[in-house]
């Protein structure tokens, strides 16, 4: 048995721990690094990376179906075990960042082991007794599985497995109508599937409607059944022949099931009652500086700190946890200014309140521009003209955005700066940016709020008539 004291032991090789970790140990801090599973986490080995490796060969082939005027459409061979191989390529060129042997190379400690605590200050891994002064639980989540009649005979996919999948599905029934479900529904019709998305409310319901209508209008476009409003009550058959019964008594067959209707943080059997953390299923009990409430050695960060699951809020948690438990300077976490962006064709992405969270909150005060991508020249030049940016402001300071339409997770991008330091639009108005570009949409946008107050104001034509009067 090996005894180890440390200054800080993260638990979790995730986004979020390995954040913590590389920061930690570069600064002088002893940190000891546990991880069970694989370096990375979900992100590069199940979830961001792989996900969006498969997404760009499904946009390629999508391309040679689209074709372009003068450029002739043609259907795509696919050859869906090699797009496979694509993908496990792309996780195997990113792994070496996050791998034992560089973050060894970093001076930290790396146990591969299932950490259990013991003690209020100390955690059980594998054959080491490792005793902190601090400790970040970063364990990330794993998909939630409903109990849904059946399941426990009926093999399905999560996004733990699907990607490993070397056979393309004959009908790949999705359960679950949420971002994960319309990005592998949509790629996995690209590349050839036929693919029916079930969701028992409103698919895409966190996003505001208006601006999730033209995302499901592609996917339908494109072949996606997408059933709303219809739970699922029970799963039947076996591998290659699944059925789905759903609450209105109709059923759907398929060839494969994926379960993409949430995911659950990863807390279970760490012995966080022997250790006096609070938890709850949603994760651990933190305040707003990310720590334990019931436990001032603990923080807890991404998932597991039970807000917003997003590989980049890990990554934030982290410098919020490094701030204070490396340099012991204070910091607090918010989510107001985090963004998300859900990776279909149109992409769509918020940051910020949508235009219904920012009624209810600003009431008459708020001001919404809404600028059609048809207006910009960059897309008109693409021929990809579909898409809105919608712009909540107040007393001339956005308070949201949202975007639908060609790369609109990298132009909801631009928003993240003003949005978090509460710059107001005429810092943006000023901006010099490159044309034709799509990133001149949100300049516009800015410069839209003040239309009236210039063009439209009376006195303003009154001072403008005088001063022309005046000038030499």
């Amino acid at each position: 048995m090996t005894r180890i004291d440390t200054d800080i032991c993260v638990i979790g090789a995730g986004s979020g721990g390995l954040s913590v970790a590389a920061g930690a140990v570069q600064m002088g801090a002893r940190v000891v690094l546990v991880e069970a599973g694989e370096m990375g986490g979900d992100c590069l080995n199940a979830g961001c990376v792989p996900s969006k490796a498969l997404i760009a060969a499904a946009a390629a082939a999508q391309a040679q179906r689209r074709g372009f005027r003068g450029v002739a459409a043609v259907e795509p061979q696919i050859d869906f075990a090699a797009v496979k191989g694509h993908v496990a390529d792309v996780i195997a060129e990113i792994a070496p960042f996050d791998s034992q042997e560089r973050f060894e190379g970093l001076g930290c400690t790396v146990i591969r082991a299932f950490a259990r605590f013991t003690a209020p200050d100390t955690v059980q891994a594998g054959d080491a007794t490792i005793r902190a002064r601090r400790f970040v639980i970063a364990t990330g989540s794993r998909p939630f599985v409903p109990p849904i009649p059946g399941v426990e005979t009926v093999p399905y996919l999560t996004n733990e497995t699907i990607f490993a999948l070397r056979e393309r599905p004959d009908h790949l029934l999705v359960i679950g109508g949420g971002p994960i479900g319309i990005e592998m529904a949509q790629a996995h019709r690209r590349l050839g599937c036929a693919v029916t998305v079930i969701e028992g409310d409103r698919a895409l319901g966190r996003e505001d409607p208006e601006m999730a209508a033209p995302v499901l209008a592609a996917l339908r476009d494109e072949g996606v059944v997408i059933r709303e409003g219809q739970g699922v009550v029970k799963l039947s058959g076996s591998e290659g022949a699944v059925t789905v019964t759903l609450a209105d008594g109709s059923s759907i067959g398929g060839s494969h099931v994926l379960m993409a209707v949430g995911r659950r943080v990863a807390l279970d059997g760490m012995g966080l009652e022997t250790a006096r953390i609070a938890f709850d299923r949603k994760g651990v009990t933190v305040d707003d500086r990310l720590r334990s409430t019931t436990n001032r050695r603990v923080y807890a960060v991404g998932d597991a700190a039970g807000g917003l699951q997003f590989t980049h809020v890990a990554g934030y948690h982290a410098g919020i946890v490094v701030r204070q438990a490396v340099l012991g300077l204070p910091a607090r976490a918010c989510a107001d200014h985090i963004p998300r962006a859900t990776y279909s064709d149109p992409e769509l992405a918020q940051i910020g309140l949508t235009e219904a969270e920012a009624r209810a909150a600003h009431g008459d005060g708020l001001t919404v521009i809404r600028l059609d991508l048809s207006q910009n020249d960059r897309a008109v030049a693409q021929g990809r003209k579909a898409g809105l940016l919608k712009l909540m402001v107040v007393r001339g300071r956005p308070v949201g955005v949202s975007i639908t339409g060609p790369q609109a997770g990298e132009l909801i991008g631009f928003w993240a700066l003003p949005i978090t330091k509460g710059l107001k639009l005429s810092a943006i108005t000023g901006l010099v940016l490159p044309y034709p570009t799509l990133s001149e949409l949100s300049k516009r946008a800015a410069g839209a709020y003040f239309s009236p107050q210039l063009f439209g104001n009376p006195w303003v034509k009154r001072v403008v008539r005088l001063v022309q009067r005046l000038l030499p």
